[in-house]
C-alpha cells in the first residue's frame, strides 16, 4: 500500500496550444506525493470529486523542481519541471489559505530532492483578518471560503463598488476588477465617503495603526499585497465558482459567474435599496 507522505488541495493548468497562455482547469483536485510498492516516488493528482486519481508521475531524486510561475499575474500556479526532459506540468493552489502554499511547495522540493527527508512546517499561524483572507485566497474552489458578512457591511461594500465603477462594468465585457478597485478611484471614494475607512478598518491586519485613518488605507492600496489580492478575487470570479459564496453576500448566485456580472449585481441591488425596494436575502 502506498505510503503518502505530503498531500495538499490543487487543480490542474494546462498549456494552450501552440501559446504560452496557461488555463486553469476549474476541477478540485489534490495533489499527493507518496511512496509507491515500487519503493519509488510518486507524484499524483487526485479528482476530490470522483476520487479517481489522474494523474501519477514516478520521480527519481534531484531529476524535477515544483515552482511558482513568475509570470503569473494571479500569483498561485507551480510547474513541475523535469531536468531530464523537457515536460511541464501545471497546477494551481486550492487551500483557502494562501499563506500555507510555501510549506507545501517547500515540502515538495524536499521530497523531490530526497524521498526520505523529513518533513518542515512553519510555526507561523495564519492571518486571522477577514477582508484580506477572505479576497486573497485565489482559491476558486466552490463553498471553501469562511467569508461572514453582516448586512452593514454588504451595504458599505456595494456603496464603495457602486461608487468607483459606475457604468464601468457594462462598458466591456472583459473588465478587470483591478480597473475597477485602483488606488486613484478608492482614494477618491475615501475622500468623499469618509464613513467607509471605519467600515472597513476592522477588517484589516490587527497591526496597522490606530485610529484608522485616510493616508493609512491609501498605503495598503498602493501595495503591490492589495494589487495582488485583487487580482486573486478578480482570477476567482473568472472559474465562475463563486455562486455559493456571493450567495452569501446576499447576491444572486449569478454574480459569482464573472467580474462583470459581479460588479452588475452589486450596481443593481444598491440601486434597488436606495430606491427603497427589495429587502437584501440574508438566508
Amino acid at each position: 500500500m502506498a505510503d503518502i507522505r505530503l498531500g495538499f488541495k490543487a487543480g490542474r493548468a494546462f498549456r494552450r496550444e501552440n501559446t504560452n497562455w496557461v488555463d486553469a482547469d476549474p476541477r478540485k483536485g489534490a495533489i499527493l506525493l507518496q511512496s509507491g510498492d515500487d519503493g519509488l516516488l510518486h507524484f499524483v493528482w487526485k479528482n476530490r470529486s470522483t476520487n479517481e486519481v489522474e494523474e501519477d508521475l514516478i520521480l527519481f531524486p534531484t531529476d524535477a523542481t515544483f515552482e511558482k510561475v513568475q509570470q503569473s499575474a494571479w500569483g498561485r500556479m507551480y510547474v513541475l519541471k523535469f531536468s531530464s526532459s523537457n515536460q511541464r506540468h501545471f497546477f494551481w493552489m486550492q487551500d483557502a489559505d494562501a499563506s500555507r502554499d510555501r510549506d507545501f511547495v517547500d515540502n515538495v522540493n524536499r521530497l523531490l530532492a530526497d524521498p526520505d527527508e523529513d518533513l518542515v512546517w512553519s510555526t507561523a499561524q495564519p492571518s486571522t483578518s477577514s477582508a484580506p483572507a477572505a479576497i486573497g485566497t485565489g482559491a476558486p474552489e466552490a463553498g471553501s471560503s469562511q467569508l461572514q458578512v453582516t448586512p452593514e457591511q454588504l451595504a458599505q461594500l456595494q456603496s464603495l463598488v457602486a461608487s468607483v465603477a459606475g457604468s464601468t462594468a457594462q462598458a466591456e465585457p472583459e473588465i478587470l476588477l483591478g480597473d475597477v478597485l485602483t488606488p486613484a478611484n478608492l482614494s477618491a471614494l475615501f475622500a468623499t465617503h469618509p464613513e467607509v475607512i471605519s467600515a472597513i478598518f476592522p477588517h484589516l491586519p490587527p497591526d496597522l495603526p490606530t485610529p484608522p485613518s485616510q493616508e493609512t488605507l491609501e498605503q495598503i492600496i498602493a501595495s503591490p499585497q492589495f494589487r495582488a489580492a485583487v487580482r486573486n478575487f478578480d482570477q476567482a470570479l473568472r472559474t465562475g465558482l463563486l455562486g455559493p459564496v456571493v450567495r452569501g453576500l446576499g447576491l444572486p448566485e449569478e454574480a459569482g459567474t464573472g467580474v462583470e456580472a459581479f460588479l452588475r449585481a452589486i450596481q443593481d441591488q444598491a440601486r434597488r435599496e436606495g430606491e427603497g425596494g427589495d429587502r437584501m436575502d440574508t438566508d
